[in-house]
């Protein structure tokens, strides 16, 4: 089989618009019903499951039962960090406006990429990290330095436990509405659940933005700036 049949099959997936509509409502990390990614895709229910059937079967998408419902949700990080990316491509040959992304200011401005802070925001603070020398960048790929292991472990974050997972600790995500990387990986998860577990900021229910407190954003800046 050539290559390039899984490209054109994981393509043919995504590029459904039902199936298109169903995978971007699942990049918040909330697993979501079939009822509920049918009212996203503006399906009934019949189409639904019948898309997400097929979702399933190309390993995309991942379901659980809990009782008489099924939740469904992105199969791993690696499909979330696939479609950020194909946002980010959509955005740059897509019709073009002057400010690339989504229209609304909020989700501009920090949101959830599948488990990691997205937007300027998120943008920002990777930045911050790579200034520091906390974070190495080369190209697509990052690593922790010597300070950033003592600087994210003074934090309270767990580094043995992350890199005993086979996901990596640090990676970069093309941030597909400021068009620059922000941090993703065990760390970029790991930072979210921070700035969440200090009452920084919290997610908006039923969507992907992240609404920081005034206090909130003030401690956020503070940690930038170091």
């Amino acid at each position: 089989m050539k290559a390039g049949t899984d490209l054109a099959q994981i393509g043919s997936l995504v590029g459904d618009p039902a199936r298109a509509n169903m995978l971007a409502a699942l990049m918040g990390g909330t697993a979501l019903t079939a009822s509920e990614l049918a009212l996203e895709a503006g399906v009934t229910l019949p189409t639904a499951s019948a898309h997400l059937a097929k979702l399933g079967e190309g390993g995309l998408v991942s379901v659980a039962r809990q009782g008489r419902h099924r939740y469904y949700a992105l199969a791993d990080h690696s499909v979330a960090a696939m479609l950020e990316n194909i946002m980010g491509v959509a955005a740059t040959l897509g019709p073009k406006r002057v400010l690339p992304g989504p229209r609304d200011k909020a989700m501009r401005e920090a949101r959830v990429c599948y488990d990691h802070l997205a937007g300027e925001m998120g943008v920002a603070m990777l930045d911050s990290f790579v200034g520091r020398g906390l974070i190495r960048v080369d190209g697509e790929q990052a690593e922790m330095s010597e300070a950033g292991a003592s600087y994210f472990a003074g934090l309270g974050i767990d580094l043995d436990a992350m890199g005993r997972k086979r996901r990596p600790m640090c990676r970069t995500c093309l941030d597909w509405s400021v068009r620059r990387s922000h941090l993703a990986g065990g760390l970029g998860a790991a930072m979210l659940e921070r700035i969440q577990a200090k009452g920084w900021a919290r997610r908006e229910k039923d969507s992907r933005v992240v609404r920081f407190t005034p206090m909130g954003r003030r401690e956020f800046e503070m940690m930038l700036r170091g």
